[in-house]
């Protein structure tokens, strides 16, 4: 069955489109149109079951109460249980969210940024993937309103939530270094995104300021969990005088509890482990793996408040905000302090 159109109403009641348009978006008394023409139009509307078409809608308001949310990956526990807080204030809010994943490709990311643009949603909440520099600055420049969260790009200029990553390494280290841990590898993904040098950088300090020497593994990310437990596998044998890891994502963790198992390591005997992100998989692998937990519901309520004072205030000139919070170090049996002999 064809969709009905403005135009084939106006025709069937023979009534002008423009008419018919000021009806259906509520501007008839304003317009003076009378109530029993506004009845038959609203009562054919029904019969008919005429849906308005989004797009075109927001074509002559200017809004189509649609916030665009780009993440790494929607399937990760950190950046879904993000999402599904932000769907909740935003629609609240009267907004609706339209999800997809970049998976960290810069040419993925900018085709989504476009199909966006062309759905003409309100505001961006982009966890931003290197290289679109230059497209977010061009939806700053249009008077877009976003927000980037996780990590930040350097080069532009808008609002940010994200924690202290290099703090949170750093003191996680620490912990490790205090209970007599004193060769610490740190496994992570290659990456130049701002989270993830920040989190490099607060391990190698913490070792620096102990005396202790770096030992890190950087593995180019990739969905096939083998590619990524396949270089573990084999650091893990070449270094056999490591004691304790340190894991930079949640899933390098999980990749590399499975590499541990594998090789009949035992924990925190064998090897100590801390994974940055909590997740249920560490509170139930024996013994409970030490992670850095992020506080999930301030970082969405900190993304969703910021995007929706923009959208709420007509001058695109507020000054940007830069929001930091503070991430807690779940200590469990992982990284228990190391047996010593004593005399």
């Amino acid at each position: 069955m064809k969709k009905l159109s403005i135009v084939d109403i106006a025709n069937h009641l023979n009534v002008s489109k423009t008419t018919i348009s000021f009806i259906l978006n509520g501007r008839a008394q304003e317009k003076r149109i009378g109530k029993e023409l506004v009845e038959r139009v609203q009562k054919f509307v029904e019969e008919v079951g005429y849906k308005p078409n989004s797009l075109a809608k927001s074509l002559r308001t200017g809004k189509s109460n649609i916030i665009g949310l780009m993440v790494e990956d929607i399937s990760n526990p950190f950046f879904a249980s993000i999402a599904r807080l932000i769907e909740d204030r935003a629609y609240k809010n009267g907004y609706k969210i339209i999800y997809c994943s970049t998976d960290n490709d810069t040419s993925k990311t900018k085709d989504l940024i476009g199909m966006f643009r062309d759905r003409h949603v309100d505001g961006y909440i982009i966890a931003p993937p290197e290289g679109i520099e230059d497209d977010i600055s061009s939806l700053i420049k249009d008077g877009m309103p976003v927000v980037l969260f996780d990590r930040h790009l350097p080069k532009v200029s808008t609002d940010f939530v994200e924690i202290d990553n290099l703090f949170s390494t750093y003191n996680a280290t620490m912990h490790l270094v205090q209970r007599g841990y004193k060769n610490i590898a740190y496994i992570t993904f290659a990456s130049q995104q701002t989270q993830m040098q920040d989190r490099m950088q607060g391990y190698k300090d913490a070792l620096k300021e102990s005396g202790l020497k770096p030992s890190a593994l950087e593995i180019t990310f990739d969905q096939n969990d083998d590619l990524i437990m396949g270089p573990i596998n084999t650091f893990l044998k070449k270094n056999k005088n490591i004691d304790a890891i340190f894991f930079g994502t949640n899933h390098v963790g999980t990749c590399g509890l499975k590499v541990i198992n594998n090789l009949g390591l035992k924990v925190p005997d064998d090897l100590a482990i801390i994974s940055f992100d909590d997740y249920d998989v560490f509170k139930l692998f024996s013994p409970p793996v030490t992670a850095i937990a992020q506080p999930i519901e301030a970082i969405a309520d900190s993304v969703i408040t910021v995007l929706l004072n923009k959208l709420n205030t007509s001058s695109q000139h507020i000054s940007s905000q830069s929001i930091v919070l503070k991430t807690e170090l779940l200590m469990r049996d992982s990284s228990k302090s190391k047996v010593s002999v004593t005399a």
